[in-house]
């Protein structure tokens, strides 16, 4: 928890999340190296000049996802965008690169010099969009060891969104997150069944009584709720709510994020 505090100084810190444009070799992306890190450095500075406590990334416009096995040229442009947002903001930085490359975003937390990042199958097996995915812990936290990045964060979705966990359907989410926190993760992330759904309240509780770990809310957060998980959470990342209309392939706006962390301070 100590590494925690000194990345995170809030109560209750409030992440928002970039969705990088989508990356050369993928379905959707426009040919277009530069605007892309033009565009990752742009929602940096939104997001500090808004007030937010961290930021963090993901090659959330990739669809559809690989399982585990993305190329060089992702892992290099998510890289490129590190170290875009790095430049643009003094704020702590994570990342997230999708569909569980764990250990891939664990090298550019590295060599960007970030501070957390965001992993998925971390414990127990689960079925998400890309297929079956199983647990990377111990071959993760061997990695993390072996590359001297102890001081990078591991933040893990336990029981996590567009996933079915019918293999796990005798295993409360509770007991889920004490593996997670006996396989030594540093914080355990908690969402709703899609992005932008909220979590279950009920579950945070459960969640927060059962681990000595930061737990953190990581979907469906809103104006509407955030002082009622706030309480709970030691954190909370935010991505569609501060896009226009909530949605999170539009741009950025600033007045609902100024709106989410003046009403968090406030609380």
């Amino acid at each position: 928890m100590k590494k925690f505090e000194d990345i995170f100084k809030s109560k209750c810190s409030l992440v928002g999340m970039i969705h990088v444009p989508a990356l050369p070799g993928t379905p959707a992306y426009k040919s277009d190296v530069k605007s892309i890190i033009a565009k990752v450095k742009e929602e940096a500075k939104i997001y500090s000049d808004c007030g937010v406590d961290a930021i963090a990334i993901e090659n959330m416009h990739d669809t559809p996802y690989l399982n585990r096995n993305v190329g060089p040229e992702i892992i290099a442009m998510m890289t490129r965008a590190a170290d875009a947002v790095k430049s643009a903001s003094n704020l702590p930085t994570g990342i997230q690169i999708l569909a569980g490359a764990n250990k891939e975003a664990l090298a550019v937390a590295l060599a960007s010099d970030l501070q957390f990042i965001r992993a998925e199958g971390f414990v127990f097996s689960h079925i998400a969009d890309e297929g079956m995915m199983n647990s990377d812990a111990g071959e993760l936290l061997r990695y993390r060891k072996m590359i001297e990045a102890d001081d990078i964060l591991i933040f893990t979705d336990i029981k996590k969104k567009h996933s079915s966990h019918s293999i796990t359907s005798d295993i409360s989410i509770k007991e889920v997150a004490k593996a997670a926190e006996f396989f030594r993760t540093d914080g355990v992330i908690i969402t709703g069944t899609e992005t932008g759904s909220a979590a279950d309240l009920s579950e945070l509780k459960e969640v927060k009584k059962a681990v000595k770990l930061p737990v953190i809310i990581g979907s469906g957060i809103t104006d509407k709720n955030i002082e009622e998980f706030s309480e709970i959470a030691d954190a909370l990342i935010v991505g569609s709510y501060f896009k226009k209309d909530g949605y999170w392939e539009n741009e950025l706006d600033p007045k609902r994020i100024r709106l989410l962390t003046e009403k968090l301070k406030k609380h």
